[in-house]
């Protein structure tokens, strides 16, 4: 029999290439890159086990669980609230450790785990005029008193399910904000994205 070897690839590979699109403004109104080399976890608690999940969720990652929609950073991992009784657990890849084998063993008999990695692709959209364009695509309120950092929703983009949360602040101070999809509608999401900011100028980063 011969062997078989699963490469994972981006959903993405051929679409975000990096460069200037849209408006030719001196600086980019939005700042587009897709987020690759990360494992994501769902953590489901199982009936009667939620404050047990929670608990290990704490100890194992150093952060409180989210019991609302929130996005909570801890030192390597996100736990992004995902609906009643789970959160999934967002962390950089690291090595080929499949990421099942590192929490098995923490979370054992009280919640199920399912990994996510290689089925979701991870869009990150920043910068002065980002709101303004999730805003032509989303019916959220991304005004700082109504989506502030730390806030999380499972809305829809385009009729695509979406896990939208925003990040602390970059560097310039400007927001920042994650959208996850699933891999198979991640092209049309990212055209979306793309045709919304076009207006105000796009840089579309390395990938990360």
């Amino acid at each position: 029999m011969a062997d078989f070897t699963w490469t994972a690839r981006s959903a993405l590979q051929h679409t975000a290439i990096a460069g200037r699109h849209g408006a030719a403004a001196q600086k980019p109104g939005v700042v587009l890159s897709e987020v690759r080399a990360f494992d994501l976890v769902l953590i489901f608690a199982r009936r009667g086990q939620w404050a047990a999940t929670a608990k290990a969720i704490k100890t194992h990652f150093g952060v409180a669980a989210p019991t609302a929609p929130k996005a909570v950073a801890g030192k390597e991992t996100t736990i992004i609230w995902s609906g009643a009784g789970q959160v999934m657990a967002l962390s950089p890849r690291k090595d080929t450790t499949p990421p099942l084998d590192r929490l098995e063993q923490a979370f054992e008999g009280i919640a199920s785990l399912s990994d996510q990695s290689d089925g979701r692709a991870l869009i990150r959209i920043s910068g002065p005029d980002a709101t303004k364009a999730l805003a032509k695509i989303s019916s959220l309120d991304f005004h700082d008193s109504v989506f502030p950092v730390g806030a999380a929703a499972t809305t829809s983009v385009d009729h695509t399910t979406v896990n939208l949360w925003r990040s602390s602040d970059g560097t310039d101070s400007f927001p920042v904000f994650n959208l996850l999809v699933f891999s198979s509608f991640a092209d049309s999401l990212w055209h979306t994205v793309l045709d919304s900011s076009a207006e105000y100028g796009v840089e579309i980063s390395e990938m990360r």
